[in-house]
């Protein structure tokens, strides 16, 4: 039976009972955390739903956890991270992502294409079986092409104080680079989920409406988060 994860208003997993199990035991799940599968009525928390599961064991009769409302529960601060693992994995690109925002803006969109690589990078080493990258070097090469054709269109057209005449090549290309960035952030958030759900198990969901809209910018914010989740982990660990 698969069971959701509540902390701070945000739902991880589904994980089955030896997940939560191992995880508890690992850190990355609290006991306090919240946990709900589609056949109970409410949330209980994971300290009880352990609790019930190993007194069924026991007993050799399966239980439904019972119902639990308790008025006084409080989400705790941040998700845990054991500490075993911060050094398994290197850290995702640390930049915080109004700064990345900034820098883009003040580059004209440069600097995403630029941060964009930064990321697509660290995945391919935590991940290596990842085509985000191969996604990536289509779009940043269509991207290129792109902008070579537009210049030949416009600037002739400058040069004799002519309305430009965007030519059907770049037209193509302009279809062929968007196409290829929805594909290249697709596959970058699925990359991202499957790292962060099995070797460092964080518990990450990626929207894919902001995916689709914000790509990078929205990754680096997540990005931020888990620095600090892995900075923490890092303390308490030294």
């Amino acid at each position: 039976m698969p069971y959701q994860i509540s902390r701070e208003g945000q739902l991880y997993g589904p994980y089955t009972l030896e997940d939560l199990q191992r995880y508890v035991a690992s850190g990355n799940v609290l006991l306090t955390d919240m946990a709900k599968s589609e056949e109970m009525p409410d949330w209980v928390p994971v300290s009880q739903l352990l609790s019930t599961a190993g007194a069924a064991a026991a007993s050799g009769v399966p239980t439904t956890p019972p119902a639990y409302v308790s008025p006084a529960y409080t989400q705790p601060g941040a998700p845990a991270y054991n500490p075993a693992a911060v050094t398994a994995y290197p850290d995702p690109p640390n930049l915080h992502w109004a700064l990345v925002l900034l820098f883009g803006f003040i580059t004209c969109g440069l600097f995403f294409v630029i941060w964009d690589f930064v990321q697509v990078r660290w995945a391919k080493r935590v991940e290596p079986t990842t085509k985000a990258m191969l996604y990536f070097i289509i779009y940043l090469v269509t991207w290129v092409l792109y902008y070579i054709s537009y210049l030949i269109s416009v600037i002739p057209a400058a040069v004799h104080d002519q309305p430009p005449h965007i030519s059907p090549v770049t037209g193509l290309m302009a279809i062929v680079m968007f196409v290829f960035i929805i594909i290249y952030r697709f596959t970058m958030r699925a990359t991202l989920e499957q790292h962060f759900n099995g070797p460092e198990p964080i518990g990450l969901r990626l929207g894919p409406i902001m995916t689709f809209f914000f790509g990078g910018l929205y990754f680096q914010y997540h990005f931020s988060r888990i620095n600090q989740i892995k900075q923490a982990a890092r303390y308490r660990g030294y």
